[in-house]
């Protein structure tokens, strides 16, 4: 059996990262060019389309696309994408473009040279609209409608070329792979079905719970961490990375899963997120994206499996990729091991439910961790990590109303 395709009508990778000769004059060329300033999630967003993890996108959206992205979860033409991409910047930069210059794109955080995109639309949005459907509130404190809300006025759509994917080759050189990459090593050792653990937190025992069924019922795992932008208090890729080659080592059987970075920023979208991360998992070749509790979420701002019903929401032919859908995990001490709600018949009281938004609490706070919430040798390692944070960089971390009841 061959790998699913990647998403879109062609079913061929996309990516836009030029290289050689053509790299070369293009960016001679954009150092004549207006400039636009993108921020971390606009540069993030464009790496992936760089390296085809976006395919089939080939630049930022119109309008057209950005609202039926919103409403019907699809782009004009009819391919299904679940989250708007788009780029920003202010009225008066945006008056100064004229539809078909060239500008270039630049990160706002680093002053790298990014890209190039051809402008064939600017136009307004409504943003708390957009949050409202993407992000199924308006409130503030989500840090995915703060970043919307903090767009520029004017959003410009057009293809773009990709110069540059940013730091990730070199300061993750070691698990930053492409789609392509993934690609070739899955066909190299003969895997056809490949689940993707989504991650962004150090594995804890029920992220190593949920790879193993997955290991069970295919050829291998992805291990799929996020090594792009996050919010504060979040656990920095290089400790994460470690940590999870750790338990790798030690835990799973040799060649049944690998890890991998990828370089987008986290938008806290929860189910629509999901999807977003199920379109661009196909394009790295897995057939499965494992959904578990409150995947991709944030605060209370969804249920704990609003993120399994929206994938029986989509058309059965939106994606070839399927999810994997596992129920709440946690550890039982009557049974003795981990479990879930379809497996252990104890209560409450017997049951460690565990989740990395607790772990990095207890840790942060320098608390004793519980028995089976992690394993020894990654542990160790995110002691020594919070053992060396100043007092500013050790930020508070709030548990959500699902996690208040974790620790019994």
């Amino acid at each position: 059996m061959a790998l699913v395709h990647p998403h879109g009508k062609e079913k061929i990778l996309k990516p836009l990262l030029l290289s050689g000769s053509e790299l070369k004059e293009s960016k001679e060329r954009a150092g004549k060019l207006n400039k636009i300033e993108i921020t971390s999630r606009e540069t993030s967003d464009l790496i992936m389309m760089g390296i085809g993890a976006f395919t089939p996108l080939e630049g930022f959206m119109g309008k057209k696309d950005w609202k039926s992205v919103c409403d019907d979860f699809t782009m004009q033409d009819g391919t299904f994408w679940p989250i708007p991409i788009t780029l920003s910047t202010s009225k008066e930069k945006s008056d100064v473009i004229k539809i078909g210059d060239e500008v270039a794109l630049v990160d706002t955080e680093t002053s790298e040279l990014m890209g190039t995109m051809t402008v064939s639309e600017k136009y307004s949005i409504d943003k708390a609209y957009e949050c409202q459907k993407i992000f199924k509130t308006t409130d503030l404190e989500h840090p995915g409608v703060q970043k919307v809300m903090a767009q520029g006025e004017i959003n410009l759509a057009g293809k773009v070329k990709v110069f540059s994917e940013g730091i990730y080759p070199a300061q993750f050189k070691d698990v930053y792979k492409r789609p392509a990459e993934t690609r070739k090593i899955f066909e190299e050792k003969g895997w056809s079905t490949v689940a993707a653990l989504q991650l962004r937190n150090p594995m804890h025992r029920s992220h190593e719970y949920l790879a193993k069924i997955a290991i069970e019922v295919s050829d291998g795992v992805l291990i799929h961490q996020l090594i792009g932008k996050l919010k504060p208090g979040d656990i920095p890729a290089e400790v994460r990375v470690k940590a999870i080659n750790t338990l790798i080592d030690k835990y799973f059987v040799a060649n049944t899963c690998i890890q991998a970075g990828y370089p987008m920023e986290m938008r806290y979208a929860g189910p629509r997120e999901a999807l977003l991360h199920a379109v661009f998992r196909q394009n790295f070749g897995c057939s499965q994206l494992i959904v578990g509790r409150d995947h991709a979420g944030v605060g209370d701002y969804y249920g704990p499996f609003d993120a399994h019903k929206i994938f029986d929401e989509i058309p059965k032919n939106a994606l070839e990729l399927k999810p994997l859908k596992i129920d709440w995990t946690f550890y039982c001490r009557k049974c003795d091991g981990m479990a879930s709600n379809k497996t252990c018949p104890h209560q409450k009281e017997d049951r460690l439910i565990l989740s990395g938004t607790m772990l990095r609490k207890l840790l942060s706070e320098g608390k004793d961790i519980p028995d089976h919430f992690s394993r020894p040798e990654v542990l160790a390692i995110l002691k020594d990590y919070y053992s060396n944070l100043s007092k500013d960089e050790n930020v508070e971390v709030k548990l959500h109303r699902a996690a208040k009841g974790e620790l019994n």
